[in-house]
């Protein structure tokens, strides 16, 4: 007589007996793995949007997900949120700490939002806020349906527009990472990181069509200690944008295209904005850009400073600006910008633009630019037979090694 196969229950049971401890939270049986050494596994316990609720579909998930954030964030030890493959459609989601531990979150599926603004009412279409030891990962898909809701984005004729939702709005997270995620089509920003300290995110591939309004791929203010390095990123606006009290930022081996190019700014949009300083760009590749790297400040703005910015080792591809200051950008006033640009390095910057003017530097006439430095720059027009060059306002220029076009004085 063929003996009847143990039941799934008890096999699970004889597992968690062997391996874990386990008990029931809320009708949910959960896995908490014993320390390393036990039976050589790490103490992290998962907790699958699945048991709480969570369907792969066109229903909405968003109370789901909460339920499973809020049980892994209030667990006491290393815990992970996983998303397993599958479409899940999400309304406007916030995923609040402090957490009692470190978290992961694991994104292997599709999350979609859901394209009706009226269910978003706050900055992000899914928020991180106040976490300590943030790792968001998985190779999973943030697709927000932007083109479902760009037709509301009056930004371009309205400079006091409200902006409609980022994909990811990462406030107040510190020691966070994300790394090999996928953001497609947001609605507003992809990305905006706020008020965090010591965050990294690698291995990003960001993407919206070239004409798809204020897509900004990764935008970063009031932070420090930030990392944005070997991701790809094309969208409809700046690549990397970095605004008002950012400090010690580093961009690097980034592809952008297409979009705006990566900036230092807008800044000065809003009163008594924040300084920002130490901002490093190396490695980075632009295809097809509007702008290569850019400084941008508003006219009639009110004092702060943009110091300590460093542009190294940029291919531009076909670029139209592929250096540029603009210190009259975004506003009609008659008024200067007051944000004091000084200590600027543009080196080893080499390829094609799609411009006469290769080298711009517009700088405010009440504060002038201090101490543009250029090195090893070579800009060619993509056209053999037209020629290039440098123009400046407001500027202290010096150069040194190769300079073509030449340098303005």
């Amino acid at each position: 007589m063929a003996r009847k196969a143990p039941s799934v229950d008890i096999i699970l049971a004889v597992f968690c007996l062997a391996l874990v401890s386990c008990e029931a939270n809320g009708g949910v049986i959960i896995a908490r793995p014993l320390p390393r050494g036990a039976a050589g596994v790490a103490a992290e316990t998962i907790f699958n949007v699945l048991q709480f609720g969570a369907k792969p579909g066109n229903g909405q998930s968003t109370q789901a997900f909460i339920r499973a954030w809020n049980a892994a964030c209030s667990f006491n030890g290393r815990a992970r949120l996983l998303v397993p493959p599958g479409v899940f459609t999400l309304a406007e989601t916030v995923f609040q700490g402090p957490c009692k531990g470190p978290i992961t979150v694991q994104v292997t599926g599709t999350l979609k939002a859901v394209a009706d603004v009226s269910e978003y009412t706050g900055k992000g279409w899914i928020s991180f806020d106040s976490i300590n030891g943030l790792l968001l990962t998985g190779g999973g898909t943030f697709d927000a349906q932007g083109p479902s809701v760009w037709k509301y984005n009056d930004c371009k004729g309205n400079s006091n527009c409200v902006r409609l939702p980022a994909t990811l709005y990462i406030n107040d997270v510190q020691n966070g990472k994300l790394k090999g995620i996928k953001l497609l089509n947001s609605m507003g920003f992809h990305m905006h990181v706020t008020n965090c300290n010591f965050f990294r995110a690698q291995g990003l591939h960001i993407t919206a069509p070239r004409d798809s309004p204020n897509t900004d791929g990764i935008h970063i203010s009031k932070s420090q200690g930030v990392s944005i390095v070997r991701s790809v990123i094309g969208t409809g606006d700046d690549c990397i944008s970095v605004g008002q009290g950012s400090t010690n930022v580093n961009i690097s081996k980034i592809t952008c295209g297409p979009g705006h190019g990566i900036s230092v700014g807008s800044l000065g949009k809003l009163p008594k904005e924040l300084d920002v300083a130490g901002v490093s760009v190396k490695n980075c590749t632009m295809l097809g850009t509007t702008n290569g790297v850019r400084i941008k400040t508003w006219a009639g703005s009110d004092p702060s400073r943009a110091s300590r910015l460093l542009f190294e080792n940029i291919v531009v591809d076909n670029v139209q600006n592929p250096i540029i200051i603009d210190q009259g950008y975004g506003s009609k006033s008659s008024k200067p910008s007051l944000v004091k640009i000084s200590d600027v390095t543009y080196q080893n910057i080499r390829g094609t633009t799609t411009s006469p003017i290769a080298v711009n530097l517009m700088c405010s006439r009440q504060a002038p630019c201090q101490n543009v430095r250029l090195s090893n720059i070579n800009l060619k027009h993509r056209l053999n037979n037209v020629k290039v060059s440098a123009t400046c306002a407001n500027a202290q220029v010096i150069s040194s090694g190769i300079q073509f076009p030449p340098p303005c004085r």
